[in-house]
């Protein structure tokens, strides 16, 4: 299929402030949903169940009308949709059509809560917004998703401090670089697939953002020498036999595609520029997949991977043939391409499959920092500060060796409670626990010792002199205690507990 037949067929983008002030004035956004649909509808909507929220839109009010249009792709009235749009506009310019049922959505349009409360519209295939479940299957080649749990993942842990420029590479329906148009001056969006540039064009435009400089290709290849300060990527990261649907299958072998994306993004990155990617990796017979991950780090980048979850090959081949509606294919196709799923894997040795985050930063330190790590756990979304405060934590501790560290002041964060566990009555609890509240939500064991320090940290003494105030109070040996303790403060640092009393002014 040719790169123009593609992207042939849908809408331009030259009247969309005008069906922007009608769906807005209609309340056709996030809020307005959830306030139409109710709460177990509009989340049964996230899940492509539409029976609750038609059973919402029965009346006739424009937010109804636009609901059953864009959101469930049932036909309505002319009449109907006049009164909720500038039909004639949105016939003209392809967001609409004219059939024997009535007026018809061409595209699928979601209403998406910007960070700062914007109303902003998503622009996708129909039948696509949430994940393929209800059209993928439909188009083996060139469909493009909207909004998914992948995309707002990707966009809730992306550091958002002003920047010159942002490469959204692997753009799809434009979510990524809708949110970089925030804080970056200049918004670069790639794909390799035309019909994506043209769905992302359309999410900026209705959204009222700024347009993107969109540009065709693989990987790198559309953007040459060009170098940025933020690069994000949510990649059609998935390991399949073959590269059937270009919205998922990455084309290349196993992880390479997730690989080559981390490598090279490197030599793209301006000096303490990020690169933020959701990615999958392998877990190979005989390898440790943490040491796999590692190896794809390039030189002068510092490097946060986290892996949020791990499923074997047949799980992780059971939800790819979900999403792409193949469950619901003919029992000999459904079972042939499972079994070449299960080929590919054992021919790579491949046992399981871990998917997570992977967030660089470019450094001129001699002593790149790398932690690679497993965090199944609930974390709390947005996370971008938290990923910028790591690697800020990073410089810290590399640069304070442990007389520095006792030398300087330290603040307890103020998320961290403490948990004491032990029998009833005892007189000292067996084990003290320091638990974070918000953002990743980590928990560490520390000593007695550890916790009193930890709680009178307040910025006004020295870790040293706190120290030495301990030592005194249960009887041991001051110049013994210092020695052991940079060890465990270095750990809380490092793990967001404690920060230095310079980072609060």
């Amino acid at each position: 299929m040719s790169t123009t037949s593609l992207a042939a067929g849908l809408p331009v983008p030259d009247r969309s402030a005008r069906l922007r002030d009608a769906l807005i004035a209609a309340d056709f956004t996030a809020d307005g949903l959830l306030e139409l649909l109710g709460a177990p509808a509009y989340s049964a909507l996230a899940r492509s169940e539409t029976v609750p929220a038609l059973r919402a839109t029965r009346g006739d009010s424009p937010l109804e009308t636009l609901v059953r249009l864009f959101l469930l792709q049932r036909p309505v009235a002319a009449a109907r949709a006049r009164e909720a749009l500038p039909l004639d506009a949105g016939l003209a310019d392809g967001w609409v059509a004219e059939s024997s049922d009535g007026v018809r959505a061409t595209v699928d349009i979601r209403p998406y809560g910007g960070p700062e409360g914007q109303d902003w519209y998503i622009v996708s295939d129909l039948g696509c917004a949430v994940g393929g479940a209800g059209g993928a299957s439909g188009r083996a080649e060139g469909v493009v998703l909207g909004v998914g749990g992948a995309s707002t993942t990707l966009a809730g842990i992306t550091v958002r401090d002003p920047v010159a420029s942002a490469l959204d590479l692997g753009t799809g329906s434009g979510i990524q670089a809708l949110h970089a148009t925030r804080h970056a001056t200049r918004v670069t969006a790639t794909d390799l697939n035309p019909r994506a540039l043209v769905f992302t064009r359309l999410t900026l435009a209705l959204s009222g953002a700024p347009e993107a400089d969109l540009r065709q290709g693989s990987l790198y290849t559309p953007v040459g020498s060009d170098t940025y300060d933020l690069i994000v990527s949510n990649p059609p990261f998935v390991i399949s036999p073959g590269a059937r649907l270009t919205y998922r299958d990455g084309g290349m072998g196993g992880d390479d595609l997730c690989r080559s994306l981390v490598q090279q993004a490197g030599e793209r990155l301006n000096d303490g520029g990020y690169a933020q990617f959701l990615a999958n990796w392998q877990h190979m017979a005989g390898e440790d997949w943490q040491e796999r991950v590692r190896s794809w780090v390039p030189r002068g980048c510092d490097a946060w991977i986290v892996q949020r979850e791990a499923q074997d090959v047949t799980q992780y081949a059971e939800l790819w043939l979900r999403d792409s509606g193949d469950h619901r294919a003919a029992p000999e196709e459904y079972a042939a391409r499972y079994d070449a799923w299960l080929d590919e894997f054992e021919a790579r040795g491949t046992k399981a499959v871990g998917f997570g985050w992977i967030a660089l930063r470019k450094t001129d330190s001699e002593r790149p920092s790398i932690l690679v790590e497993e965090w199944p756990h609930p974390v709390e979304q947005p996370l971008g500060d938290a990923v910028r405060d790591h690697f800020v934590r990073q410089d810290y501790l590399r640069t304070h060796d442990d007389a520095a560290l006792l030398a300087d002041r330290f603040v307890l964060v103020g998320d961290v409670l403490q948990e004491q566990l032990g029998l009833p009555g005892a007189e000292d609890p067996e084990h003290v626990v320091l638990r974070q509240s918000r953002g990743m939500r980590r928990a560490t064991e520390v000593d007695t010792v550890g916790a009193g320090f930890a709680g009178v940290c307040d910025g006004t003494l020295s870790a040293g002199r706190i120290l030495d105030a301990i030592a005194q109070l249960v009887g041991e040996d001051p110049v013994l205690l210092r020695d052991r303790t940079p060890e465990a403060i270095r750990l809380l640092v490092g793990e967001g507990f404690l920060e230095p009393a310079a980072r609060r002014g």
